[in-house]
Parts: C-alpha cells; sequence; structure tokens
C-alpha cells in the first residue's frame, strides 16, 4: 500500500510536542506514531543543542514522525498548522508490507 510518512521538526522548549502527538493519536487517528528525541541538533539558527551527562534541563530537538494514507497526511498537516513552525514539515512517499 502506498503511503505518505511526514515528519515534524521540532525541540523540547517549544512545549509542543505532547500536543501534537494527543491530536495524532486522539482527533486525527493516524496509523503510526514514533517520536525521536536527538542528541544533538541545530537549525536555522546555528544554535547547537546537545545532552550532556550532568544536564538536567533539556532542550533537545525533536522529530515525530507519522504516517497513513497520503490524502489523510496532507490533512493532517493542514490541521496541525496551528502548533508547527512553517518549513518544518517533511513529507516522502513510502510503501507498507
Amino acid at each position: 500500500m502506498k503511503i505518505l510518512v511526514a515528519r515534524i521538526y521540532l525541540s523540547e522548549g517549544q512545549h509542543v510536542h505532547k500536543k501534537i502527538l494527543e491530536r495524532l493519536h486522539d482527533e486525527e487517528q493516524v496509523k503510526g506514531v514514533t517520536m525521536f528525541r536527538a542528541v544533538s541538533g541545530f537549525g536555522v539558527s546555528g544554535l547547537v543543542h546537545q545532552s550532556g551527562l550532568v544536564d538536567i534541563s533539556l532542550n533537545l530537538p525533536l522529530v515525530i514522525e507519522f504516517f497513513d494514507e497520503p490524502e489523510k497526511i496532507r490533512q493532517v498537516i493542514d490541521d496541525l498548522h496551528d502548533l508547527i513552525k512553517p518549513d518544518h514539515v517533511i513529507t516522502f512517499a513510502a510503501e507498507s508490507h
């Protein structure tokens, strides 16, 4: 089956990842979601965020990846526009087996 995979790039400090996960699960009911916490990363600002052994408060990069049928994913991305910064979502075609 042809699917579309979406990735949302954000950081823990934005405090929106829980809202996005709740919407993807409760309202949008997409087929699958995974959230990854990065060890290190940077965005357009060039400011590097990374973890160390003694970190208490983290602002690490996060990626929320989800998939479903292409039409549904396009609608979900539109529905999440209030929580996602412009140009922080990528999509790519895939197949599920």
